[in-house]
């Protein structure tokens, strides 16, 4: 049984605050609850960017009843005017007199601002309760708010010696139910889904959002040099949300042209042969753009992960073995290093089990 105090409530606040992810866009999740005499008088959740913040919401609930209360408040609450008016200066005028923050809002708007604000009007602070998982509830928004550029996470399932697809390129499938349904749910939870153009070539995805009931659609971005994208793709004519293929100043003025005509936005990045990744980075998150669900081949999730672009990896194992040797694509291809020591390594590790399934996450060290 759960012990009513603190960690009860603001886990409550956590909980609802997650549940809002994929629905922000650039802005942070945040879940605020209000509690005054044992009882929980408003709830609140920021929906969308350019609405309420999850203060507001809350206070609303409590209906002029704040006084005296305690709010629980996943980030830092705003001290600046932006879309909304600032939740510091409503929290005071409600008459909160107790407000506890999980973690601080790395935005330089705020940083530290509307805690202070609290404090000057005479309520009583705390924060850091459960910061970890504030934290992590928020990495996409701290990444984009801090770099101006996309949080980016690797998804791949692959067989147990590593492999996309058999040497005959058949991939359908490799992983099984439970770990398709999650994957759907990672893509409602990102602004956009990146494949390469091969990928599009060999199985032309539609690269939706697919589950029991609607989920948000991420913009499809595909990295193309040459601009091979054939424009009969699904991503091209399906018209179920934006498509971005990014490409070189060496490809053919005439299918940019094409594409263009068709509705797509294509972006160039880099004289060529190859894609600028690194550059690709900052024109996505010039497009207010902040998170990336990367589902490349291995040749693109090498790419990333060498050029140092991915901030979380998330692995689907199935119990199978296909061999193939060098036919057969593997999860990520780039030179590699020399020394074991100099391997890629993944901190703050999480494993499932998905049925006959696993999944591995974690972050790479830099």
């Amino acid at each position: 049984m759960d012990i009513m105090n603190d960690q009860f409530y603001m886990s409550l606040a956590m909980d609802m605050a997650e549940r809002a992810q994929g629905q922000t866009g650039i802005n942070p999740v945040v879940g605020c609850v209000v509690v005054k005499d044992g009882a929980v008088i408003g709830l609140g959740t920021h929906l969308q960017r350019g609405t309420g913040h999850a203060e507001v919401h809350a206070l609303n609930m409590a209906a002029g009843k704040a006084q005296g209360s305690t709010a629980y408040v996943t980030l830092e609450p705003c001290s600046h005017y932006g879309k909304t008016p600032p939740c510091s200066q409503r929290l005071i005028n409600e008459g909160v007199a107790r407000v506890v923050v999980a973690c601080e809002d790395p935005n330089p708007q705020v940083a530290g601002r509307g805690i202070e604000m609290l404090r000057e009007a005479g309520i009583d602070v705390e924060v850091g309760l459960l910061r970890s998982r504030a934290l992590r509830l928020n990495e996409k928004f701290i990444k984009y708010i801090l770099t101006k550029q996309p949080f980016v996470t690797l998804k791949s399932a692959s067989t147990l010696d590593g492999k996309l697809a058999t040497k005959t390129g058949d991939s359908k499938w490799i992983s099984n139910g439970q770990a398709r349904e999650i994957v759907h749910t990672l893509r409602h939870r990102h602004q956009g889904i990146m494949v390469g153009v091969n990928t599009v070539i060999a199985d032309n995805p539609s690269l939706t959002t697919r589950m029991e009931v609607p989920g948000l659609h991420p913009i499809r971005i595909v990295i193309d040099s040459s601009l091979r994208i054939p424009l009969e793709s699904a991503v091209v004519t399906d018209g179920q949300a934006p498509t971005i293929v990014v490409t070189t100043a060496a490809a053919d003025p005439a299918q940019k042209v094409a594409l263009e005509a068709a509705g797509v936005t294509v972006v160039v990045s880099g004289a060529g042969p190859r894609v600028d990744l690194q550059a690709a980075m900052v024109t996505l998150g010039e497009m207010e753009i902040s998170s990336i669900l990367l589902e490349g081949g291995g040749t693109l999730n090498g790419s990333m992960l060498e050029s140092g672009l991915v901030d979380r990896i998330v692995l689907f194992f199935a119990p199978k073995i296909v061999g193939g040797g060098s036919q057969a694509a593997g999860t990520f291809e780039f030179p590699g290093v020399e020394l074991m020591k100099d391997a890629v390594m993944l901190e703050g590790l999480e494993v499932e089990v998905l049925g006959d399934n696993v999944c591995i996450s974690g972050t790479p060290v830099r």
